[in-house]
């Protein structure tokens, strides 16, 4: 699935590990990613809490896809930080769940809490590229 995830790859995510229900993600916020104020954008560390969130919730294998999501933007990202997101799954309920990232500098400051909602699809439509659709 990574391999396939063009807008991450684009951003210059890595992913550094997924086990069962948990994925851990890391970004370098570049000049490229600088909004207005001369900080990281938001929505690149959203994308970086999004992305961990998808590879946790699709780490069981079924295609899952967000339904909601939403960031809490608690310290600003500098240029040059290293952000690690790690995504933990709070619960799954049938086909929904519910997972919490945490998007934090290499030095440890909390940048943004993310939670995402999630659920389990059966026969979602491909693109020609072979990526679900809305994932």
């Amino acid at each position: 699935m990574f391999e396939r995830d063009r807008a991450a790859s684009g951003a210059g995510i890595v992913l550094e590990e997924v086990s069962g229900g948990r994925a851990v993600a890391r970004m370098k916020v570049t000049e490229e990613m600088a909004n207005a104020h001369g900080i990281g954008h938001g929505g690149y560390v959203f994308l970086l809490a999004d992305a961990a969130f998808s590879y946790a919730c699709n780490s069981y294998g079924p295609v899952a896809l967000a339904q909601g999501a939403q960031i809490a933007f608690l310290a600003p990202a500098q240029l040059g930080d290293e952000l690690v997101a790690e995504a933990v799954e709070r619960t799954m309920a049938g086909r929904q769940g519910v997972y919490d990232v945490t998007v934090r500098t290499a030095a440890g400051t909390v940048v943004a809490e993310f939670r995402g909602q999630s659920v389990l699809v059966a026969g979602v439509p491909h693109s020609a590229s072979g990526v679900p659709h809305g994932g």
